[in-house]
């Protein structure tokens, strides 16, 4: 193993950058590529930087040792940037894996076969378990990404609206469940706050369904808002809707709803002291 490694560390410092090299020319050559994610000096320097880290010397074996820190870096940095760019996890862990041709290619001569053979088995586990490394810091990545996009469109689909003075509405469309019920019971809450509004109300004609955790989580927004002053209107009570909680036995008393977001406003206004009327004609 000592020798392995020093044959290893003899090979990186000899011939960094024509390992570097060559092991571009090789993901070029085997169909992938090191433009399409990142540019060609990224790619560069991120190989130039993992071909350094490789000259640590640790176990081969074992790439959780502290002595591969600088490699794991520059392996979860490669990993995080073509994820965010679109880059599957298998091109990522193929990127890697070239290395290994110029590493092989530079073994020649330099040790008789039986050590040769050793040299290449360490050489492969070490690369193996780089590529390995890469996929879990890419799904990593990727969970990031996935998490972020969701909270952004949860935010982009439970909009508050200010309607008039004193009304807002939050149009809920999807399906409504605890995450997105607490976002929504911030964003009117702080909303309600903001505006000093008197009014708040729910539209849920965009909500396909509405069984009993729907409902308790409305129950608890209605209640929410009620605590910081305000009144709630939920609007958007279909036939089928309406069927559907009274089969359910749900209880909305004293919570006032219509069926179209139009009676709603019309309502609202009325409470908060406006009076509509269609101009005469001339």
């Amino acid at each position: 193993m000592q020798q392995d490694n020093a044959v290893f560390g003899e090979m990186l410092a000899a011939d960094a950058d024509a390992i570097v090299r060559d092991w571009l020319a090789e993901v070029s050559s085997a169909g992938g590529s090191t433009a399409s994610v990142t540019s060609q000096a990224d790619a560069r320097n991120l190989s130039a930087a993992l071909v350094r880290g490789l000259r640590a010397g640790g176990d081969m074996n074992r790439l959780d040792q502290p002595a591969w820190e600088p490699v794991r870096d520059v392996l979860e940095q490669l990993s995080s940037s073509r994820a965010a760019q679109g880059a599957s996890a298998g091109d990522t862990s193929q990127f890697v894996l070239a290395l290994k041709r110029p590493l092989f290619a530079r073994l020649k001569g330099r040790l008789d076969s039986e050590s040769t053979l050793d040299a290449m088995w360490s050489i492969t586990t070490l690369v193996d378990k780089m590529a390995q490394a890469t996929v879990s810091s890419y799904q990593r990545a990727r969970e990031e990404v996935i998490a972020r996009q969701q909270q952004e469109l949860l935010e982009l689909s439970t909009p508050v609206v200010k309607l008039w003075d004193g009304v807002l509405a939050v149009p809920m469309i999807g399906t409504l469940d605890s995450s997105r019920t607490q976002l929504v019971m911030e964003s009117l809450l702080q909303r309600i706050v903001d505006t000093a509004s008197e009014l708040a109300i729910i539209d849920i004609t965009g909500v396909p369904t509405v069984d009993t955790l729907v409902a308790q989580h409305l129950l608890k927004t209605v209640t929410a808002i009620r605590l910081m002053g305000a009144d709630c209107i939920i609007s958007g009570v279909r036939p089928q809707i309406a069927q559907t909680i009274v089969h359910l036995g749900i209880d909305l008393q004293g919570i006032v709803t219509k069926a179209s977001l139009a009676d709603a406003l019309s309502l609202a206004l009325r409470r908060v002291g406006y009076t509509v009327s269609r101009a005469a004609k001339a």
